[in-house]
């Protein structure tokens, strides 16, 4: 098939992906507390003040997890994919392709093609009093999946017979505020044993959303040219309100182990009423060829917006599982993670995390933590901090991959600082 050929088939296709490149752009995600992500995000049976809300609501009400005090910042930004590593970058990018270094990054993108993540989260002046604990968080997260046969024919072209799809390529993004009450309850006490419920009401004001409602589309190469049609739908807000709901209980078994569970997101909604659009790109293609391809009859395209009517969407509910000892100057902790629906920084394939804090130094503790599944690489966690008592300042970093840094395929940033009283 002639280059010009390809380059036209090649730009279809891209612009049809382009379509969902603003869901990378507008929003990214991660976890903001320091230490918990210091320790692989395994801190259910740890967290306390106003890091409880973020893992159990029940934790509020424990004995020796009651805290008062100020969480001036915290900050959490991660980006990672499922394929290719830093040093697969660096390898590959600027270099002229072998036909074997074409085969090499088809086979490191898996089956269900490559897979683009970021999250962020933020938080300022949260306070815990006790039992009681208001917060303020900052959310937004992306995901964008890429169908494998598109790389395949941007790295190999395309032959007579091939059909390319876009199959598995699709886009989901959200950005969003809120300000949450958390409050608990014991409802069993035994010696050391004791036993909370908690829950944690917020109220969610939307700042944006991106969705894919529909996307399909094929162009296959014949001996008389090549074809195809594809569309993708969708939908678009910059502004919404609702609520959210989380539940928890969590058990001391003893002075030193905790385990709990909690639902984040169980009952919630956004009602999205400021900007709501839906957007459509459509093309058809009739077997074009050298001879026709100037002809604007044989590329048929609509690309069109217009206002919709305002529209609901349901945060992803997760489930966490935990245990940790909580005392000592070696700490440990496991979690086990499970979304109950898939969206934006949410995945439904479980993911467990390990995680432990050696308090050598007092002020000055490690961290170090590991996670695997969730749809995610492996990840390796380390952290530290200065906790002087009534102040602390956290800082952590989490590697998509080995201790490497040439094996990574994603990072995760967090610090977070504030006052305990």
């Amino acid at each position: 098939m002639p280059k010009r050929e390809r380059n036209m088939k090649t730009k279809i296709l891209i612009c049809t992906i382009a379509l969902l490149l603003p869901a990378i752009a507008a929003v990214s995600g991660g976890l903001s507390s320091a230490r918990a992500v210091g320790m692989g995000e395994a801190y259910m049976g740890l967290a306390k003040g106003v890091t409880a809300p973020l893992y159990n609501p029940a934790n509020v009400v424990l004995d020796g997890y009651r805290e008062s005090g100020l969480e001036l910042l915290g900050v959490g930004a991660e980006v990672s994919n499922n394929s290719f590593s830093i040093g697969d970058y660096n390898e590959y990018t600027g270099a002229i392709l072998t036909t074997e270094d074409k085969a090499d990054i088809l086979e490191k993108i898996p089956d269900e093609g490559l897979k683009l993540n970021a999250r962020v989260q933020a938080s300022a002046i949260s306070l815990s009093l006790g039992s009681i604990v208001i917060s303020t968080q900052g959310y937004a997260a992306s995901d964008l999946d890429l169908g494998k046969d598109v790389f395949d024919l941007l790295l190999n072209g395309n032959a007579i017979g091939d059909t390319v799809r876009l199959d598995g390529t699709y886009g989901d993004a959200i950005s969003y505020a809120t300000a949450g009450l958390t409050i608990g309850k014991t409802i069993y006490r035994s010696g050391n044993k004791q036993l909370a419920l908690g829950v944690t009401g917020k109220y969610v004001r939307g700042i944006g959303i991106t969705q894919v409602l529909e996307l399909d589309g094929e162009a296959s190469t014949q001996i008389t040219g090549f074809a195809g049609s594809g569309a993708v739908l969708a939908r678009t807000a910059l502004g919404g309100s609702g609520y959210a709901v989380d539940l928890g209980a969590a058990l001391k078994l003893s002075q030193t182990y905790t385990a709990g569970i909690s639902f984040t997101n169980l009952f919630n909604s956004i009602t999205w009423n400021h900007e709501t659009e839906e957007h459509l790109f459509r093309y058809e293609m009739d077997t074009i060829t050298i001879d026709n391809m100037e002809d604007d009859s044989v590329v048929v395209s609509e690309d069109s917006t217009y206002a919709i009517e305002n529209f609901k969407t349901e945060l992803p509910a997760v489930m966490r599982l935990g245990i940790a000892d909580a005392s000592g100057k070696l700490r440990w902790a496991i979690d086990w993670e499970q979304g109950l629906k898939l969206g934006a920084g949410v995945s439904t394939k479980p993911r467990l995390m390990t995680g432990m804090e050696w308090r050598l130094i007092g002020f000055m503790p490690l961290r170090f933590g590991y996670g695997m599944g969730g749809g995610r690489a492996s990840t390796v966690s380390f952290g530290s901090g200065l906790n002087f008592g009534f102040f602390y300042l956290d800082g952590a970093v989490t590697n998509h991959g080995t201790i490497s840094s040439e094996s990574s395929k994603g990072l995760h940033l967090a610090v977070s600082t504030g006052f305990k009283f």
